[in-house]
């Protein structure tokens, strides 16, 4: 009765991606940007989902864990999955328990110690402590120290060529595994057996990335410059008022920094391309590589493609990136 102008699928079919009009079996799915065709899965830590007439089916996984990542100057990606990036000369609070009204009690906190580590103002993770109790462990120069007891925390070190690896375990509450590359890159995998609020930069630990920039005093904060302030462990630090951008100010180390990051984007991981989005992990390569100004800039580099490495090993796609010319294993 009335012509509209446009084009549309007959009855019963769908327009795709491609454009063209096809049956609700043959829809695809869409996550991180990329699309996925019927019957095609994707693997969280907690669930497995299938691409079903567009929409994804999940199903829950028995044990469910959960990684926290924070690597290079400042990118943090957070238990639910948000991602940001901050700048600060301080010691903040990664993740600890405890954080709700009714049971202040904490078990341990997790927290990172910020050093500037380039002219244009970027910082790097340099230091982290852990406190179990008593028990303190504190990664530094490298290596770590450990001192005090808890005999309630049960705790082994492993080590190999790149890591320092740390599985922690307080009964009946959590299952920790704490992964250092002993330079920027640090890993809280997570897997518990209470319902004990989680909180700290990690952000909450509730299946929703939507709120995890809740504060200390427990509202959702409207920006993350807002969100890292709440999270300072020493109240007197100046608070974070931007976020620099490396590559603005050192606009000469771009071009450099562009075609050596390149890498995550090539045919080296391009098994992985279609598991994990790659995007994401190439930007935060050409801002550290443009921050890294005062030496270490190749290790800047290569700790931020190791971390998409990690991400693919992650999905089961194990990429052999590094040679003895590019990030050779030390």
């Amino acid at each position: 009765t009335k012509c509209e102008s446009g084009c549309v699928c007959a009855d019963g079919l769908y327009e795709n991606l491609d454009g063209r009009c096809v049956p609700a079996e043959e829809c695809p799915c869409e996550y991180g940007g990329l699309a996925y065709g019927r019957g095609e899965q994707i693997q969280t830590e907690c669930e497995i989902c299938t691409c079903t007439k567009g929409k994804w089916k999940c199903v829950q996984k028995t044990r469910c864990s959960s990684t926290c990542n924070l690597y290079g100057e400042g990118h943090i990606t957070t238990f639910d999955g948000q991602r940001f990036v901050f700048d600060g000369n301080c010691e903040y609070i990664l993740a600890t328990d405890g954080c709700s009204v009714n049971r202040p009690v904490s078990s341990f906190k997790i927290v990172t110690e910020n050093v500037i580590c380039g002219k244009s103002g970027v910082t790097c993770s340099r230091s982290i402590s852990i406190y179990l109790g008593n028990l303190t462990i504190i990664l530094r120069d490298e290596t770590f120290t450990i001192s005090g007891e808890n005999p309630g925390v049960q705790y082994k070190v492993k080590k190999n060529a790149l890591h320092l690896m740390f599985d922690i375990i307080i009964p009946g509450k959590y299952n920790m595994t704490l992964i250092w590359n002993k330079h920027m890159n640090f890993f809280i995998k997570i897997s518990r057996e209470t319902q004990e609020t989680i909180c700290g930069l990690c952000g909450n630990y509730n299946g929703n990335m939507k709120d995890d920039f809740e504060t200390r005093s427990k509202y959702v904060a409207s920006n993350e410059l807002e969100f890292v302030n709440s999270w300072k462990e020493n109240p007197l630090c100046g608070d974070v008022y931007f976020v620099v951008d490396p590559c603005s100010k050192n606009p000469y180390r771009k071009a450099w920094a562009e075609k050596t990051c390149s890498i995550i984007n090539s045919q080296v991981f391009s098994a992985c391309h279609t598991k994990v989005n790659r995007m994401p992990y190439y930007e935060a390569c050409v801002r550290d590589s443009c921050g890294c100004d005062i030496g270490g800039d190749c290790e800047c580099m290569c700790d931020a493609i190791a971390v998409y490495a990690m991400a693919c090993l992650e999905k089961g796609i194990c990429i052999d990136w590094r040679t003895p010319e590019f990030c050779r294993k030390f």
